[in-house]
Parts: C-alpha cells; sequence; structure tokens
C-alpha cells in the first residue's frame, strides 16, 4: 500500500487497517524504508523551519533558534526519534506476555511504527509554533491507536489493552526524556551558536527536483543499515543498533540531498563588503559543519561604529537548502508595542523584516531562490539602513554560485 493511503487508512479507519497490517508480510528494514523514515522527517523538518525562520514569540518579542543550531538539532532529533521507536517495539514485544499476549518483534515493530503515525503527522504544526498544542492532540490520537491495535497485533485479551496502553504509554514517556537529555548531550550549542531520473514537486517557491537513482542508491544503504539494526538486536548490543539507526538517517538525508555539496565559501565572503550602512566591517568569520549527511556552512561579518552595529549573516545549508525555501509557505504580518514583523514573498525570494519602530533593533531577512539565507541584524540602527544594508549585498549574485560536489 502507498504511503499516503496507509496514512489515510490509519488514521481514519484504525480498526479495519489493524487487521490488515496484522497479515502483512514485513521486515524492519521494509518498515524504515517505505515508511517510517520518511513520516519521521515531518516533526524534524517542521520544527526547525518553525523555530530557526519563523520564530515563536509573544508581548513583542520573537524568538528564533540559529540556523545551524536548528539544524543540528533536526538531524539528532530525526536519528534519536528513529531509535526510540525501535526501542518502544522491543518494550512493547517484551511485556506481551504480562498481558495475555503472543510476542513478536516484528508485529510489535509494526505496531508502534504505525501507531506513530498520527504524532508524526502532527508533527506539521510545528511550522506554527502557536499552534503545537495541536500537534499534541495528534499525539494523543497516537495513543488510540496503540490502544485498538494492541489486541490485533500483540493478541493479547481485549479486556486487558487500557492497562498494557498505560504501561506503553510510560516506558514512552520515560524513552522521550531520556532521548531529550541525549538530543541536549549531542547538539553542539557552543560551536554553532557564534537530470532526467527525478521527479519534481512543485513548492509555494518553484520546483525542488528529487533525484529517483539517488532515491534508489539511499534505499540500499537503509536496507544494510536495517539489517544491522535486525542482527544487533538478535545480538543484544544496543550500541549497535543506535549506530545502524544513525546509518539509516544518513542514508535518508542523502536521499532528501544532503549529501550535497555546499556554495565555496571564499566566494561567500567576498560577498560581504568592508564597509555597509557607513559602518566598517570590523570583523569575518567563516563556519562548517557537517551531521548525517548535512553539510552546512555559514558566513559572518561584524560592522561597528560608535553605538552603532550591524552583523550579516550567509547561512548555506548545502543539498537541504530547499527545507529553506519552505518558509514560503507562510506569509503574514503584525505589529505589537511598536514592534513589525513581517515576511512576504518577493521576486522568488522569501523576505522577512522585524524592527522596532524606535529604531533600537532591526533585522531583514532574505531566503533566496537555491536556499541561500542572508540576514542582516542591526542594534541601533533603523529598518531603512538595515534593508539598505542588505540590499548591497549581491543577493543575485549569491543565488548564480554553483554547488562543489562533495
Amino acid at each position: 500500500m502507498a504511503l499516503v493511503d496507509r496514512v489515510k487508512s490509519i488514521l481514519l479507519n484504525p480498526k479495519p487497517t489493524w487487521a490488515a497490517i496484522e497479515a502483512e508480510p514485513a521486515t524492519p528494514a521494509g518498515l524504515y524504508k517505505d515508511y517510517l523514515l520518511w513520516l519521521a522527517a515531518i516533526p524534524a523538518v517542521c520544527g526547525f523551519i518553525g523555530m530557526s525562520l519563523i520564530g515563536v514569540g509573544g508581548f513583542g518579542i520573537t524568538v528564533r533558534v540559529p540556523l545551524l543550531l536548528g539544524l543540528a538539532n533536526l538531524v539528532v532529533s530525526y536519528v534519536l526519534s528513529l531509535v526510540g521507536i525501535y526501542v518502544l517495539s522491543l518494550i512493547v514485544n517484551a511485556l506481551a506476555p504480562r498481558f495475555g499476549g503472543v510476542p513478536s518483534p516484528i508485529q510489535a515493530l509494526k505496531l508502534v511504527v504505525y501507531a506513530s503515525t498520527a504524532a508524526l503527522v502532527g508533527g506539521v504544526f510545528s511550522l506554527l509554533p502557536m499552534l503545537s498544542v495541536l500537534g499534541l492532540l495528534a499525539a494523543l490520537y497516537s495513543i488510540y491507536l496503540i490502544y485498538t491495535g494492541l489486541p490485533v497485533l500483540m493478541k493479547n485479551p481485549p479486556e486487558k489493552s487500557m492497562v498494557y496502553t498505560v504501561v506503553v504509554l510510560i516506558a514512552g514517556v520515560v524513552i522521550g526524556l531520556i532521548l531529550g537529555a541525549v538530543t541536549a548531550l549531542f547538539t553542539p550549542h557552543r560551536a554553532l551558536m557564534h537530470g532526467s531520473d527525478g521527479v519534481s514537486i512543485t513548492t509555494p517557491q518553484g520546483k525542488v527536483d528529487i533525484n529517483t537513482a539517488a532515491l534508489e542508491a539511499a534505499s540500499q544503504k537503509m536496507q544494510e543499515a536495517t539489517r544491522q539494526m535486525e542482527q544487533a538486536q538478535k545480538d543484544g548490543n544496543s550500541a549497535a543498533v543506535v549506530a545502524a539507526a544513525g546509518q539509516a538517517a544518513t542514508a535518508a538525508m542523502g536521499a532528501l540531498g544532503g549529501a550535497q555539496g555546499n556554495v565555496d565559501a571564499q566566494a561567500l565572503k567576498a560577498a560581504l563588503p568592508e564597509q555597509l550602512a557607513g559602518l566598517p566591517r570590523t570583523g569575518l568569520e567563516a563556519q562548517h559543519s557537517t551531521a548525517a549527511g548535512v553539510s552546512v556552512g555559514q558566513v559572518s561579518a561584524e560592522y561597528q561604529k560608535d553605538d552603532k552595529h550591524l552583523r550579516v549573516e550567509i547561512i548555506d545549508m548545502g543539498g537541504m537548502s530547499a527545507l529553506a525555501q519552505m518558509a514560503g509557505m507562510v506569509q503574514g504580518e503584525k505589529e505589537t508595542d511598536g514592534r513589525v514583523e513581517k515576511i512576504w514573498q518577493e521576486g522568488g525570494r522569501t523576505r522577512q523584516e522585524e524592527y522596532h519602530k524606535d529604531g533600537s533593533s532591526a533585522e531583514a531577512k532574505s531566503i533566496l531562490k537555491n536556499g541561500l539565507v542572508v540576514s542582516a541584524q542591526g542594534s541601533n540602527l533603523s529598518i531603512d539602513e538595515v534593508r539598505g544594508a542588505l540590499a548591497k549585498v549581491d543577493l543575485g549574485a549569491l543565488e548564480g554560485l554553483a554547488r562543489k560536489k562533495p
């Protein structure tokens, strides 16, 4: 069954769908490759866009996670979500005899993978952090899916499904807390703060091409990674399970374009002039980070004179730059207590501005057609000055830069 059809059936008609799932032959490799790897990307990617590109705010203040930090969190949370679902299936299988069920590792994995559908699809609400509560409601529906699926897949008496579900839920919460701590541990906060064989997807920003040959190559890598996961499970080697899940995630990111190269850093540095908004350049810095097949580059320059300060950044997300273009799905404007926020489309680019009318701070940002993100942040500068500084950066030339081969 096609992925979209299965999503619709498990969400809208769970009971008959569980019966069909129970009878289907399946392997961990197939479940991951054909279903979970794609759905698990929804909350990771949408959370990144919501927190790093759109931001969350209140009382006239908007907070964004820095792009490099947000991307690192995307990769780590994505990998760990794949691991967490696998670990929870092991717990479901181990608990089966205690509730009169029949242990079956593959049936337990099918249960957790498909029951996670609601929570994973609900991750789309992370695009707008103010709607994240709807994502929580979707996660609650996943609990119902577990409840209805347990007696079908794990063969426990229906009257024991409620208690079984509660125990699984507690285990899931514990796993979530552990993985949250691991995410915080492995997210590099400090370093990141300072052809014809293809498919085209039309977005508000234009077409995004997906190379089907790359998908096939990634599919083979995922199969090998999931085979290693199966063997690691048999051997009781939890470290190997985590490593194999990471390899599968790397392959998935590569299929989505993450393995493509970045724009030459020297070309990005050359785009930042020695003077902007009447301020001399006082610093120039370039950073590069690679995780799970995703390569990210950042070039920034500081401009300062007296109490006026300007920071200009160019972020290059490599092959994942198409994700940045998804910001064009959101447009709007609001004003609160002298603070103005706008996001709109102009000439195929996503434009965003935030500023205080008193001129104390301002930010102007452009997400270019090739996914490069160029931003200018000013202190004691008006929005006109910051906007003018950004206009002095040759955005057209940046859009024309070619990516290096990985």
